[in-house]
């Protein structure tokens, strides 16, 4: 198979000759080998294992995202990705640095859907004093 892990601005890595993948989604992780039938996956943010005959086992620390197989070619999408040496390092990176940028980012959406909703109400009592 082919993998390329993608970014929002660039291709992160690019794999000839993978004989193995496997990925995480929010129901578990799930394996892709040669032959697999086509199909789409909505990406967690964990790690994804990948296996070539030169490297062996190989691990890529990926944020949210989508993973496309079409044939021999495997896409995945992601906003984030982080190669490292040690599994336990990349699992580590995930925890600290993806989940708790998600966590912020849910965070400035509570205040920006609070201030929206403070900004239509006023406007509405606005409204409600105009002749």
């Amino acid at each position: 198979m082919k993998l390329e892990i993608l970014l929002p601005f660039r291709v992160f890595l690019q794999k000839d000759e993978v004989l193995r993948i496997v990925a995480e989604t929010a129901e578990g992780s799930f394996g892709l080998l040669p032959h697999r039938l086509d199909c789409v996956a909505a990406v967690a943010p964990g790690i994804l294992t990948f296996e070539t005959a030169a490297e062996g086992e190989v691990f890529v620390a990926v944020d949210e995202g989508v993973l496309v197989k079409t044939g021999g070619d495997v896409r995945v999408s992601v906003r984030r990705a982080m190669l490292g040496a040690g599994l336990a390092d990349l699992r580590a990176a995930v925890a600290r640095e993806f989940l708790a940028q998600d966590k912020e980012a849910r965070a400035m959406h509570e205040v920006i859907a609070r201030l929206e909703t403070g900004f239509v109400a006023r406007f509405a009592t606005l409204q409600k004093a105009a002749p």
